[in-house]
């Protein structure tokens, strides 16, 4: 079984250990007021001054609130919510499903959530009570930027958010340069081990995958995080097996090793199992750009100078 994340992440649907923070932003919109934004569950909200208690409900809005100079601001943080070092020295709300009662009890002026892992009777007492709330959700890097610039406005601190953005984005295109006319090896990511799952079209994951130069197996699936028989895994004969690992989430070093039963497998042949942290591949904050140029790395490393991309 994968180890569990913080909904950073893509959802509940692994495993109850393996938790991940989805997050996504809508896009702005120019008919509104410059303190007006839209939630990803299509709801305005106004705010009259930049929040000052700020609760964070994944590790990835904690990580973006601190990359834009916000971590001030930040007064309540999930058990998961373990990056950067300073984030760990703020007050917990709990994990994957937060504590209302202690929610309530920092006084946010904002809180900012998963869609994922926000309860309805959560939504329901926060709007009673008129807390803010704006709900999130990703699936896609480009998300994950926008969400950048949001919450950099929402914290009245655009520049400082769009030069975050502005070097993301630099990162991004040198490895789609450097990969555009590489031959693509087929990579098949174990987001869950029991029962198998993937990631497919529709999730940042099967993007991160096309950017770093590779061709996603599950790429066919009809739906974001699909299940695979491991039938279909081998008739779809990886040539990379993508784990995400982590001392607390990821998949464990035993459940990788239960792929070399199948040495028909081109990846098991090759000996091609790619390990990178799970937190940089499964929350869509600003560590996820340094997720992607690892995996090029990994999936090309004679286009990459010693070093890395940089």
């Amino acid at each position: 079984m994968a180890g569990a994340a913080q909904a950073d992440e893509t959802g509940q649907m692994a495993t109850k250990r393996r938790q991940q923070g989805i997050l996504t932003g809508m896009p702005f919109m120019a008919n509104l007021a410059p303190r007006t934004f839209v939630d990803d569950a299509g709801r305005k909200l106004f705010l009259a001054d930049p929040p000052t208690r700020i609760v964070s409900l994944a590790p990835s809005v904690t990580e973006m609130l601190f990359a834009v100079g916000a971590g001030e601001q930040v007064v309540g943080v999930t058990t998961f919510c373990d990056y950067p070092p300073e984030a760990r020295a703020k007050a917990k709300v709990g994990g994957a499903f937060p504590n209302l009662e202690v929610v309530l009890s920092l006084k946010p002026t904002l809180v900012l959530a998963p869609r994922d892992f926000i309860r309805p009777d959560m939504v329901a007492k926060l709007d009673q009570l008129k807390v803010a709330l704006f709900i999130l959700e990703a699936n896609s890097l480009e998300d994950v930027l926008r969400h950048i610039q949001m919450i950099g406005r929402m914290v009245n601190r655009p520049e400082q958010a769009g030069a975050v953005v502005a070097d993301l984005r630099r990162r991004v295109t040198e490895v789609k340069t450097r990969t555009a006319a590489a031959t693509r090896p087929r990579v098949f990511y174990v987001l869950n081990s029991d029962p198998l799952m993937t990631a497919g079209p529709g999730s940042f994951i099967h993007q991160l995958i096309e950017l770093a130069g590779g061709s996603n197996v599950a790429a066919g699936a009809p739906v974001s995080y699909p299940r695979l028989s491991l039938e279909e895994v081998i008739r779809q004969d990886p040539q990379v097996i993508l784990f995400p690992v982590g001392d607390e989430e990821g998949i464990p070093e035993q459940e990788q090793q239960r792929w070399m039963r199948w040495p028909t497998l081109s990846a098991v042949k090759a000996n091609r199992f790619v390990r990178i942290p799970s937190v940089l591949l499964d929350r869509p904050g600003p560590r996820i750009v340094e997720g992607l140029e690892r995996l090029a790395r990994e999936l090309h490393p004679d286009l990459f100078r010693p070093g890395g991309t940089r």
